[in-house]
């Protein structure tokens, strides 16, 4: 699974562009990871806790895992 990037009229910097390689990288380490916790047993749901504002306009989400056992 990539990262989807949708591309705004502004330039993006290296600065941009390393932090979203960065993400995308985290992204499907995590990705990964919930698919070793599903192996092992679990259900893993990922849930907006809240959302993070810049000021500028731009806003990401930020996450909390859900993690469910059989009993």
């Amino acid at each position: 699974m990539s990262a989807e990037v949708k591309e705004t009229p502004a330039e993006n910097t290296d600065q941009t562009d390393q932090a979203i390689r960065m993400l995308a990288n985290d992204l499907h380490r995590l990705n990964q990871s919930v698919v070793r916790a599903v192996e092992a047993g679990v259900s893993v749901e990922l849930i907006r806790s809240s959302r993070h504002h810049n000021g500028d306009g731009n806003w990401g989400d930020l996450l909390i895992p859900v993690i469910t056992r059989k009993e």
